[in-house]
């Protein structure tokens, strides 16, 4: 029998401590510390959380994830930085190793997927390198230690691609009538004036909180907004609005300035929950 694909992380000891017991530590600091971890945590269609090195997004992140109850199955959306691989690209077999141990991919869920939205693609090559979806598994399996996930990395900038993949994903999501998340990984604006930033993103913020994923590409494309992960964020809204979405909250915002000090150039983060 052909062995399953196992993928090993490409920013442990970088992005996040490789180390497991001083990453459990740090990301269970970032969850218990985040002002939401004081509120009720609630159920969710879909977040947003930021994917930068840990120091500078670990707060914002941790607010997401402790806003939510996680479930034990997650669809992972992700941009793809590196430009390896094709542009809609799931990994449907195996597993993910993390320093807090590895997380399977849910192969029912991905492949339910793959038949409702043929353009998807299996592709391991657009995410052995790629960080933006291995940096929120240590949060989410600390969440959920049970947790299955569907890893999906977008290269595409394009609206009806991420449309069909955000209607596939709701109609596999209502047919199968168990609790799924979709979190889509993105930071916000990058290496402008935290000043300059912080208007941009919150440009993107409100065209979210208003539920509007066409709203939300329009303003990131039309606004030069550089928000690497606009193409998951618009899936997922849209997956969300046809699952019933009534509401998003913006749970935390920041940017590296907030950490670094250089207020010159930033890069944002927004954590948002959409229900």
């Amino acid at each position: 029998m052909p062995t399953s694909t196992i993928r090993h992380p490409a920013v442990a000891g970088r992005f996040y401590p490789r180390e497991p017991e001083i990453l459990r530590k740090e990301v269970a600091s970032y969850l218990s510390h985040a002002e939401s971890a004081k509120q009720e945590s609630i159920r969710a269609l879909g977040c947003i959380a930021p994917h930068a090195g840990y120091m500078y997004s670990g707060p914002v992140a941790g607010a997401v994830f402790a806003r939510l109850q996680i479930p034990t199955r997650v669809v992972l959306l992700c941009p793809n930085h590196t430009g390896m691989g094709r542009p809609l690209a799931v990994m449907s077999d195996g597993e993910w190793e993390t320093p807090l141990g590895s997380v399977r991919i849910n192969t029912a869920l991905a492949g339910s997927l793959k038949q409702r939205f043929p353009a998807l693609q299996e592709d391991s090559a657009a995410h052995r390198a790629e960080h933006a979806a291995e940096v929120e598994l240590p949060f989410l399996l600390l969440r959920q230690p049970q947790l299955t996930f569907v890893p999906i990395a977008l290269g595409t900038g394009q609206f009806e691609p991420l449309q069909q993949l955000g209607e596939a994903l709701a109609d596999v999501i209502a047919a199968r009538k168990e609790d799924v998340l979709i979190v889509a990984s993105s930071d916000m604006n990058h290496y402008e004036s935290d000043a300059v930033t912080r208007v941009k993103d919150h440009r993107a913020i409100e065209r979210i909180l208003s539920l509007d994923p066409r709203g939300l590409y329009d303003v990131v494309t039309q606004q030069d907004i550089s928000m690497c992960g606009f193409g998951p964020a618009v899936a997922m809204l849209m997956a969300a609005t046809r699952l019933g979405a009534k509401s998003a909250e913006l749970v935390k915002y920041a940017t590296s300035g907030d950490v670094s000090g250089d207020r010159d150039m930033v890069v944002g983060y927004a954590g948002i929950v959409v229900r």
